[in-house]
């Protein structure tokens, strides 16, 4: 008799996966979440006190970065990269991450390797106040070769109407804030990986994979905060893209950027890497160069905006201008 095992898949491992992740999905759950992990479908009803409530939803990966972890044998940090990728994107827009989805993909599935998987995801969820109210492990052999996953997740959250930010506001002479960034977090990974073969290369006392692994910073606490004292007029998570791309996409009409390079330091790693022949134009188009999200907000606000945000433990610069016309990031 042949079974499902004989093809490559373990339901019984697939059950003892399960078992570990409930541990660390149970930690993450809210008031507002209705049933717990293994029913077929999570259940969440609208907190109370909106009146007009728009649900904003993003879906993101942790992308090649996943390789690093696999070489180190680290698995328990990119979880928290796949809740911030999706996260954070929704904050661009002023809404309260409440729960979260992953979906995790593998050759041959261990059980502590997606516990450990869905453990950074839940200690992300827990960083971003949000509940890990479901999501899917599927075991597919002689699609991934053994020893490889690859991860996905999807986040919604919500906020009032009226209180959407979708840069409408944005005028001539704005100022842009930029939060410090962890370092790489989850993009770029497949030029880092060409230009930087070798994990176990020591740098800043050290195996550079170690830095490699540093995981996403998650803006969520500190911008919610921020939003219920002050306007804040736009939002961008530097993600893929860099400052090029990304900056662009908090404005509804057209606008220049001008970045000053110099007006926050940028973390090791970026130095390290432009040390190795990358272009640091090209840089700036694929990293977050060490600013990891930026507020769009009206002069007279942004040195009371900055001063918050320090107190508050961000480390927060002044780092750009709007002009009026034109469409573009100037580098300076």
């Amino acid at each position: 008799m042949i079974t499902y095992k004989d093809s490559g898949v373990n339901i019984e491992e697939g059950y003892r996966s399960v078992k570990l992740i409930k541990e660390h999905t149970a930690k993450t759950m809210q008031p507002y979440v209705l049933n717990n992990i293994g029913s077929f479908a999570g259940m969440v009803e609208i907190p109370e006190g909106y009146k007009k409530p728009v649900l904003v939803s993003g879906t993101d990966g942790v992308g090649t970065k996943l390789d690093i972890a696999f070489r180190m044998k680290k698995y328990d940090t990119v979880g928290i990269d796949c809740v911030a990728m999706c996260v954070n994107d929704i904050l661009c827009h002023g809404a309260k991450p409440l729960f979260f989805l992953d979906y995790i993909s593998c050759g041959k599935l261990e059980a502590e390797v997606a516990a450990d998987l869905v453990k950074g995801i839940a200690d992300g969820c827990l960083e971003a106040n949000c509940s890990l109210i479901g999501g899917e492990t599927a075991e597919m052999p002689g699609f991934y070769s053994e020893g490889e996953y690859d991860m996905a997740g999807f986040a919604v959250g919500i906020v009032e109407k009226d209180k959407i930010i979708d840069g409408s506001s944005i005028k001539d002479g704005d100022i842009l804030i930029g939060l410090a960034s962890s370092g790489l977090h989850s993009n770029g990974y497949s030029l880092v990986r060409k230009i930087i073969p070798q994990l176990d290369l020591s740098f800043n006392g050290a195996a550079i994979g170690e830095t490699l692994l540093t995981p996403t910073r998650i803006y969520v606490r500190s911008t919610l905060e921020l939003l219920k004292h002050f306007n804040i007029k736009g939002m961008a998570h530097i993600t893929g893209g860099g400052f090029v791309e990304n900056i662009p996409r908090m404005f509804k009409d057209k606008f220049t950027v001008e970045i000053n390079s110099k007006a926050y330091p940028m973390p090791e790693i970026f130095k390290y890497i432009n040390s190795l022949g990358i272009d640091i134009n090209h840089m700036y188009n694929t990293f977050n160069m060490g600013i990891g999200f930026v507020l769009c907000v009206s002069p007279q606000d942004s040195d009371k905006i900055i001063k918050a945000l320090v107190s508050i433990g961000e480390h927060a610069y002044k780092i750009g201008t709007v002009s009026a016309g034109g469409e573009g990031v100037c580098i300076k």
